[in-house]
């Protein structure tokens, strides 16, 4: 009985997925090196597996497709002529595929050239620009692009495609979007020297600074977010400010009693030009998050950039 007739009860279905019908780029790959080398033994050497891995890829094939496709022999082994045709088909397959591959590269390529990132203010300007410099250290190609502004304008950006990966401050992440804590701050009560709460003997009640009108981030802010939390309604804004270089300044110059991340006055407290004022009774503590649109997770830079701020 021929070869050919060994397989003709291994007819495979007609019908289920295409997977389960046409072999795999593995395996193409096999007959193709059998084809262009004449030996089994020296494909699998090509390929990097042994010789009975082929042959078992072979017998797996011929299954599959339920023809014959090589004859082996003690001087090598040859195709039949079901193998040469399915070989031809085979090389075109092989040739899309690498059309594919190549075509994949190149988009991982165009991915891997830019990264977009969008981060509130504390964030972006008192953490994000170590991790940015350590970021180009591993990845020197990629061009970065920071867009600063609240938390809300961070997750806005998010959602419509304009960032990569975001940074928010505030008590949970914005609605659509996935989070991981990266880091932990608290918020604190800071004046200028000058200022009465300064030579106060006792801490500051929370009830009074709920009264008390402040140099405050606009709405939206994660650091607005998390006192008005803290008080149990909204802050009473003496000066609402767009940025955290701006509510620090407003507050050195002594224009009234500002929040603020501790993060962000640590020169300014050290150098007395601000005095940290002690609240009684009051959580002022806040995460700080990385933040992706929900369901997909940040590759490429930014998921370089991600594995950074948590090293």
């Amino acid at each position: 009985m021929s070869r050919t007739d060994d397989h003709a009860d291994d007819r495979p279905p007609a019908t289920g997925s295409l997977s389960h019908r046409v072999p795999d780029l593995g395996a193409l790959e096999l007959l193709l090196a059998v084809a262009r080398l004449g030996s089994l033994g020296g494909a699998a050497r090509e390929l990097g597996i042994t010789q009975p891995a082929a042959s078992s890829r072979v017998r797996s094939m011929e299954r599959q497709l339920g023809v014959a496709l090589v004859d082996r022999s003690p001087r090598g082994s040859r195709l039949t002529a079901a193998g040469a045709l399915v070989t031809d088909w085979a090389r075109r397959i092989v040739e899309a595929a690498e059309a594919f591959d190549a075509g994949a590269q190149a988009l991982r390529d165009r991915r891997d050239s830019r990264l977009r990132v969008a981060a509130s203010m504390t964030i972006a300007e008192y953490l994000l620009p170590g991790w940015l410099i350590a970021l180009r250290t591993e990845r020197p190609d990629t061009a970065v692009s920071l867009l600063a502004g609240n938390s809300a304008a961070v997750a806005q950006r998010l959602l419509s495609g304009e960032a990569d990966l975001g940074f928010v401050e505030g008590l949970t992440a914005p609605t659509g979007l996935d989070s991981v804590v990266i880091a932990h701050d608290r918020l604190i009560v800071v004046t200028a020297p000058s200022h009465a709460w300064a030579r106060r003997g006792r801490p500051l009640a929370a009830e009074e600074l709920a009264a008390t009108p402040l140099i405050l981030r606009e709405m939206g802010s994660g650091t607005r977010q998390v006192l008005d939390a803290a008080l149990g309604g909204p802050a009473r804004p003496l000066i609402e400010l767009s940025s955290t270089t701006a509510v620090k300044a407003a507050a050195v110059s002594g224009a009234g009693p500002a929040v603020l991340s501790e993060l962000a006055v640590g020169e300014e407290l050290a150098m007395r030009r601000l005095v940290r004022i002690p609240v009684h009774r009051i959580a002022l503590a806040r995460d700080l998050r990385a933040v992706w649109p929900t369901g997909h997770r940040p590759t490429g830079p930014a998921r370089d950039l991600l594995s950074l701020t948590r090293g």
